[in-house]
């Protein structure tokens, strides 16, 4: 069986959608580790809400872009995803953790996505 770069594009936008959507809503309700790791970064708790609504306009562009008349917005979306993401691991990069984490596999899958994007 062979997988298309349309059909394998469309595949990984949707996990890319519901990690991010996942992840986006765990900042509205933040569990206990969570806001753990922000303290360990120097991340306001106020913040939370604001970078929650970063992930879910991420993941609602890459869901709006799968079956847009311009599949730019997709491919927009996953740009600010990669954005956000290398942000966060700068964040923990300057408060000394070195550590292969969360935003790490959040970057990966958001870096895959806008190569697809990009060359579908």
């Amino acid at each position: 069986m062979s997988l298309s770069i349309s059909t394998a594009t469309t595949y990984v936008n949707i996990l890319t959608i519901i990690a991010v959507g996942i992840s986006a809503a765990a900042f509205f309700r933040p569990p206990e580790a969570i806001l753990e790791s922000m303290d360990e970064v120097n991340v306001k708790k106020s913040w939370l809400p604001m970078l929650g609504t970063l992930k879910a306009a991420g993941a609602l562009g890459l869901l709006i872009g799968i079956g847009a008349p311009v599949p730019a917005i997709g491919t927009a979306a996953a740009v600010g995803l990669v954005v956000y993401f290398v942000g966060a691991s700068i964040v923990h990069l300057l408060a000394g953790d070195y550590s292969f984490s969360g935003q790490h596999v959040y970057l990966l899958l958001a870096v895959v996505t806008l190569v697809l994007n990009v060359v579908s």
